[in-house]
């Protein structure tokens, strides 16, 4: 395609993505089945470059405010993310003029909201939490995150799938803390490879994976995914009980629970069952309560644990969606731990990095169920199910996995046990 066409398909897909008024990668899905004569560099360019304005969208608008001509192809041209050679010969002079002046700016200089690139009240919400760590999370955040693989110990041991990934040209490493990850460079094309299509991989973040081990669910159990989705973490909990049991996935969501059958197929686990609720007080959690040895509640949240894949989310997000986050999460936790059998364990967690959505959550329930629940070191949970270096996964007995310390994308994870 001429590098000119290419940056006006750019430009019409950020005037779309800029709107807010969708999920991101949703509209950029959509873009590309609306544009099937795109190769595979074209639609990364494009990916890319969209993204790559969402991270730094104050800064950009702030340099484009010296050009011309359309406000998203002058975004489109200063977040480029193909080749320069192909945006210089898709610019006329005085473009790339700009251009080249816009770049000789030193950032270091600019005020730290354009530094930043955080809406006030989540830069002011990270602050009040890191301290003299939050410029080092904001660097994190402007980075892509890196790909985690989680491998099915039902069908394949990690060293193997190791070596097999090597033999195709991708080079893998073992992820520092999961026994179950490994982490691959860049964003290869796995879709079409054999481990990928014979279930022996999974595509899931360590974090993740780490709040499955947390959950340590054994043979035999009965075990509850509360917030199932598209299944990730059902399919690491079901292969942790080596398919035996019975592991529920609920989600109100029939639509995220359809994103599970190719994964169950693949992966070979006959013990899970799927099920769609209404709500978190269904008939069937009712006919389920005090029988369930664990229960994983990976509640609704902000996602802003996620901004390196999912930077339009910090644009998308208000104090006010948190505050009625906050509300659905406590009634889905209070409503989880009836399932729960003396004994058994409950986990609570998101991926968001708020104290709003994580702490404050887990001390009204305290204050509520302190009674009948009683709280668990994660660190200790942790080395049992054979972490590595479980200490700088946990803050107090909680784990606390932050991108620019650990390399995840942000989780939060409490714990208890019934009395």
């Amino acid at each position: 395609m001429h590098p000119g066409a290419l940056l006006d398909l750019a430009t019409e897909l950020l005037r779309a993505v800029l709107k807010l008024d969708a999920p991101a990668d949703g509209i950029v899905s959509d873009f590309f089945r609306r544009h099937r004569t795109l190769g595979h560099r074209e639609r990364h360019a494009l990916a890319e470059t969209t993204y790559a304005v969402l991270r730094e969208r104050l800064l950009f608008q702030h340099l484009a405010q010296s050009g011309s001509g359309a406000l998203e192809r002058r975004l489109a041209i200063l977040a480029w993310q193909g080749p320069d050679a192909a945006l210089r010969s898709a610019l006329g002079p005085h473009e790339q003029a700009w251009r080249a002046q816009v770049q000789a700016i030193d950032r270091a200089t600019l005020p730290d909201k354009l530094r930043h690139n955080l809406p006030d009240w989540l830069a002011g919400a990270l602050r009040e939490q890191l301290g003299d760590d939050f410029w080092p999370l904001v660097q994190a955040l402007a980075e892509p995150a890196p790909l985690d693989l989680r491998v099915n110990l039902l069908k394949a041991r990690r060293d193997d799938v190791q070596r097999t990934l090597a033999e195709a040209g991708i080079e893998a490493a073992p992820t520092p803390h999961s026994p179950w990850g490994l982490r691959v460079p860049g964003k290869p094309a796995l879709q079409k490879l054999e481990v990928f299509t014979q279930g022996l991989v999974e595509v899931q973040d360590e974090g993740s994976q780490l709040l499955a081990l947390l959950t340590d669910p054994k043979r035999g159990e009965m075990v509850v995914d509360f917030c199932a989705g598209a299944g990730g973490k059902t399919l690491a909990l079901g292969a942790a009980m080596r398919n035996t049991g019975r592991l529920y996935a609920f989600d109100v969501s029939g639509h995220r629970l359809a994103a599970l059958k190719p994964r169950l197929a693949r992966s070979g686990l006959a013990n899970v069952h799927p099920a769609q609720i209404a709500h978190e007080r269904d008939e069937r959690i009712k006919r389920l309560a005090g029988k369930i040895d664990r229960v994983l509640v990976d509640a609704p949240c902000s996602g802003l644990g996620t901004l390196r894949r999912n930077p339009d989310l910090k644009w998308r997000q208000s104090p006010a969606s948190v505050a009625e986050l906050q509300v659905k999460q406590q009634a889905i936790l209070a409503s989880a731990a009836r399932l729960v059998k003396p004994g058994g364990r409950l986990v609570y967690a998101t991926c968001s990095l708020l104290a709003a959505e994580n702490e404050q959550v887990v001390a009204a329930f305290d204050a509520a169920q302190g009674a009948d629940f009683q709280p668990l070191p994660a660190a200790d949970l942790l080395a049992a199910a054979r972490v590595a270096d479980p200490a700088p996964l946990v803050a107090g007995p909680f784990l606390r996995l932050w991108p620019h310390r650990h390399g995840t994308d942000g989780f939060f994870a409490a714990v208890w046990q019934r009395r």
